[in-house]
């Protein structure tokens, strides 16, 4: 064991003969000043510091842990070093939106669009020289930290360091061409710098890559049905004479519409022409009616020659998007939470890990009993180190109660590792107690207006004052702005917002102020309340008190009047707080809440994809859609041509398009929802090229297949755990425990083993540990 700890391992703790079974540790590097044993405890302390810190953020412990590292990876991972890697990241990310080509315009829409303000050449490849000094800093730090021969093993370090001399050599190419090139490598790369950056979205490609070759199955299945009902197409749809020979059936069909066969011919030609005119084109408008993005339009024309056709179509749309494309999502869910739950274990594994190595070096700080047969920590040295410990204030403090609660005077392993599981606990907010009056009379008014049955009242008084809004805005819709007569909602609005201040103050008389803002539904409801009365009183000091024939009139965007009729609207989020009281709805927000917490690495690898496919998307396209005039007939003529109905020039899709980020950004988006992305394929491939499909099909298959698929699989996951919970009936407030990926596996994860844990002690890279 001591020749696989390398030659730098130097012992961190001095042998002692008269122990039989001791822990002896050794760090790499260390100076030898440390040989004191007053040294050695402030090393061990500082150790057990980093150790704990690392298992609260499922940190790896594989580091330095001499003194002088250990202080570099304290400031490492300080608040402001971590804010300044993701501001610096931030930084280089929104760069594409000011650079060349600038999205630094009003509008996209090439038509309206002015030229836009593109920054000299040099200003922002200085802010990024700035962020990849910053990154070689990040690099560099994290590879010493590491230790070399770990460096040589982490794949991440290694493409973190290949993406900045990448990124450095085309910095060089741009500036030498005076930033006049199209091409920059270097923004396609710059996602990776939020990639490399959150070890949960790491976790999750991973997840994601492993889960590939069961999505490429089904993928490959999809591909096999498309090709097989596209050449199908070609033959049934073929331009012929012998259109109407689809089957016995259809003759007979036919025969009997009594429709003139040239109308007939001309259906068949429409279909032949619009959809299934050569393979791409079949290929298109199939793929798209997997989507059902172009149903029943790619219909329509065969269907209108034969009722009959409509069963080709029926058939594809049936097995393709019905049958095929839910089994994707069903197998993609059973396999990515598989594989998020080996993540999970993961990440629980690391923090008992961490646990238990701060256990060991602090079992180092004071003898035991000599017949002693297992390791011990001293209730004190964990005190000092708990409060040096970067933690939850309600996690330090929950322990330290325990601690005081303890009467023993030391700690074995399984009680030092029992007091940390309160890290893997969620706080449920504890109120402020309401105020104690003395007074009988106060007391009876605490009791009505802090009762459950006040809060109603407030909702069904927010629900009457919607209603009124909708009515007044109902019958003034048809009217004139100098028709219109604003008495009466005037003067319904001063009395609801009279109600509210008054609900606002007789609540915090009953609760008082601390307990009433520490509800988040008080917090809103108080803070829409005197926003609300502020415009009332200004509109009143402007325009005086309602009367009949008063209208105030329109300043600006908004007027003063039309600013309280918005804000008005928001009190519709007062009925929010019902849902803890019905408890099926409450199930369903608490998953959602869930998902906004959990999402963050989904959310961050689909701005990755975004931003490689924008700016891929620039390089490809951009300049490419040239306006052609106004166009607003349904057919027209132009370039010997004819628009029809629905496409990118009749539709008026000018401003979706790939000529500055932000456009590339939103043009995404609309071709992820799949609503009329058929016109996307077809006019890029118009004024581009005809390979321009591979990239939106491409896209599609990432953004709306893979990404969409892995959300739902997530937001099942989190629905049937909760349900799961409901059916065992146990209470429903403790679903706020379940806030986390971690805390939502926590029933199925399974706890390491002490042979599992010191096992894995035994192979740090940094420390040995001899028994």
């Amino acid at each position: 064991m001591e020749a696989a700890a390398g030659a730098e391992a130097e012992p961190l703790l001095p042998p002692r003969s008269w122990r039989a079974r001791r822990v002896f540790w050794r760090a790499g590097a260390r100076s030898a000043a440390e040989d004191g044993a007053g040294a050695d405890n402030d090393l061990y302390i500082n150790q057990a510091i980093v150790f704990i810190e690392d298992a609260i953020q499922y940190r790896s412990i594989n580091h330095r842990v001499d003194s002088k590292s250990l202080w570099l990876y304290r400031w490492y991972y300080s608040r402001t070093c971590q804010w300044i890697l993701s501001l610096t990241i931030t930084v280089i990310l929104a760069l594409a939106f000011i650079e060349k080509p600038s999205s630094l315009t009003v509008t996209s829409d090439v038509r309206y669009r002015l030229p836009a303000w593109n920054p000299p050449c040099g200003l922002t490849e200085s802010i990024e020289l700035l962020c990849f000094l910053v990154f070689m800093v990040d690099v560099s730090v994290k590879s010493y930290l590491v230790g070399w021969e770990e460096f040589w093993k982490n794949r991440w370090l290694m493409a973190y360091i290949l993406t900045l001399i990448v990124s450095l050599t085309d910095w060089i190419v741009s500036l030498s061409f005076l930033c006049t090139e199209d091409v920059r490598i270097r923004r396609i790369l710059r996602p990776f710098f939020l990639l490399q950056n959150s070890s949960m979205m790491k976790k999750t490609l991973k997840s994601i890559n492993s889960t590939l070759p069961e999505m490429a199955s089904v993928v490959l299945l999809l591909a096999v049905h498309l090709s097989l009902f596209t050449m199908f197409a070609m033959l049934l749809f073929a331009r012929t004479k012998l259109f109407a020979k689809f089957s016995f059936f259809c003759v007979f069909l036919s025969s009997n519409t009594g429709i003139p066969g040239h109308a007939l011919d001309g259906q068949q030609d429409k279909e032949w022409m619009v959809y299934f005119r050569n393979l791409p084109d079949s290929l298109t408008s199939l793929l798209v009616l997997l989507t059902t993005a172009n149903n029943p339009d790619v219909m329509i024309p065969a269907y209108s020659k034969n009722r009959a056709y409509s069963i080709f179509f029926i058939l594809f749309t049936v097995l393709g998007n019905l049958f095929l494309m839910n089994l994707l999502t069903a197998i993609i869910y059973n396999q990515f939470r598989g594989y998020l739950l080996k993540s999970v274990q993961s990440s629980l594994f690391r923090r008992r890990l961490g646990i238990r190595a701060a256990f060991e070096v602090l079992s180092s700080l004071k003898e035991a009993p000599a017949n002693a047969q297992q390791s011990y920590v001293n209730v004190g040295a964990l005190q000092q180190v708990l409060q040096k410990v970067e933690m939850d204030s309600r996690c330090k403090q929950a322990i330290m109660r325990s601690l005081k609660v303890c009467s023993c005077d030391q700690l074995s392993a399984a009680q030092f590792q029992k007091l940390f599981e309160e890290l893997d606990k969620d706080a449920i907010r504890q109120h402020p107690p309401s105020p104690d009056y003395q007074s009988r009379f106060m007391q009876k008014m605490q009791f009505a207006f802090g009762h459950p049955y006040f809060g109603y009242l407030g909702n069904v008084v927010a629900l009457a004052n919607i209603v009124s809004i909708c009515v007044v805005l109902v019958m003034d819709a048809d009217k004139q702005p100098s028709e219109r007569d604003d008495f009466f909602l005037g003067a319904i609005n001063c009395f609801f917002i009279l109600y509210y201040l008054l609900e606002m103050l007789l609540k915090i008389l009953a609760m008082g102020l601390k307990r009433y803002l520490s509800y988040p539904s008080n917090r809103f409801d108080g803070l829409l309340t005197v926003i609300l009365l502020v415009l009332e009183i200004a509109t009143f000091a402007v325009y005086g008190f309602p009367h009949p024939g008063w209208r105030p009139e329109f300043i600006g965007l908004l007027s003063l009047w039309d600013m309280v009729r918005l804000v008005n609207m928001l009190i519709v989020f007062r009925f929010l707080r019902i849902i803890p009281n019905m408890k099926f709805m409450a199930l369903v927000v608490t998953t959602l809440l869930d998902l906004v917490k959990n999402l963050r690495a989904f959310a961050g690898i689909l701005v990755v994809v975004f931003y490689a496919f924008a700016i891929t998307g620039i390089m490809l396209f951009k300049g490419a859609v040239v306006p052609m005039g106004n166009i607003s007939a349904v057919n027209t003529t132009y370039d010997n041509g004819t628009l029809q109905c629905g496409t990118y020039e009749q539709l008026e899709y000018w401003p979706n398009n790939f000529d500055d980020f932000a456009a590339a950004v939103v043009t995404l988006w609309d071709v992820m929802v799949v609503n009329n992305w058929q016109v996307f394929l077809e006019a890029f491939s118009r004024y581009s090229s005809p390979w321009a499909k591979i990239y939106f099909v491409a896209w599609w298959l990432i953004s709306s297949v893979i990404w969409v698929n892995l959300f739902v699989a997530l937001l099942l996951e989190n629905f049937i755990h909760k349900w799961d919970r409901r059916c065992h009936r146990e209470p429903l407030s403790d679903i706020e425990y379940q806030r986390t990926v971690e805390l939502m596996f926590r029933d199925v994860l399974e706890e390491p083993t002490e042979e599992e844990l010191m096992e894995k002690l035994h192979q740090h890279p940094h420390l040995q540990l001899c028994r």
